[in-house]
């Protein structure tokens, strides 16, 4: 069961998130707060495995620099940045203060257990630095599996094999990226989608 804290100064936000997410097998909230500044001491008392936080909160409060000290004091806690404010510094400063996956609000429910499950797995999920999406809006999720896998430097068998799928379904998903992405080989995407940190396949 992953256990989260829910950092988010909106009630009727934090109460919805609160909502979806116990009501998935694997996960259940904790604790919350609206005040980032109370996040540290919640997270030493709970122990919680990841925290989902908004950029500000209550009294201005930056998610980002409660992050960073959270990372500090528990870096076993794995932590997930939201924001419904398209401002590009924000990843920058999300990934200096040792952030796991940074996500926009308006991605759905789905993509929020998407990006959380992956975090805890190890992987965490960036926009790029140019993009205000991510690449949940471009790609299927099998799409996105594959992807991360041959940033891993996994082989097309590889990922067959790791995905309990045939060579041939592979190459029909490689297609697909290929003709979204626009690139004209699945090593030189994997190349671009972890040079942009559309990908992270290793968080620390």
């Amino acid at each position: 069961m992953i256990k989260i804290v829910i950092v988010e100064d909106q009630t009727l936000l934090r109460d919805s998130l609160e909502h979806v997410i116990n009501e998935q097998d694997d996960m259940e909230v904790a604790g919350e707060t609206d005040d980032a500044a109370k996040a540290p001491e919640l997270c030493r008392k709970i122990k919680p495995d990841l925290v989902l936080t908004d950029v500000v909160t209550k009294d201005f409060s930056s998610g980002i620099i409660y992050a960073a000290q959270i990372r500090r004091e528990l870096p076993d806690i794995k932590i997930v940045i939201m924001t419904a404010l398209p401002e590009i510094t924000f990843i920058d400063e999300a990934r200096k203060a040792g952030v796991h996956s940074f996500m926009y609000k308006d991605m759905g429910h789905d993509h929020l257990f998407y990006v959380i499950r992956s975090t805890m797995k190890g992987i965490g999920t960036y926009p790029g630095p140019n993009d205000t999406m991510s690449l949940a809006n471009q790609f299927t999720e099998k799409e996105i599996a594959i992807i991360r896998l041959i940033c891993q430097g996994k082989t097309r068998g590889e990922t067959a094999k790791d995905l309990g799928v045939s060579d041939s379904t592979i190459g029909s998903h490689i297609t697909s990226i290929l003709d979204k992405s626009g690139f004209d080989s699945i090593s030189k995407f994997a190349i671009y989608a972890a040079g942009r940190g559309l990908i992270v396949t290793d968080t620390g």
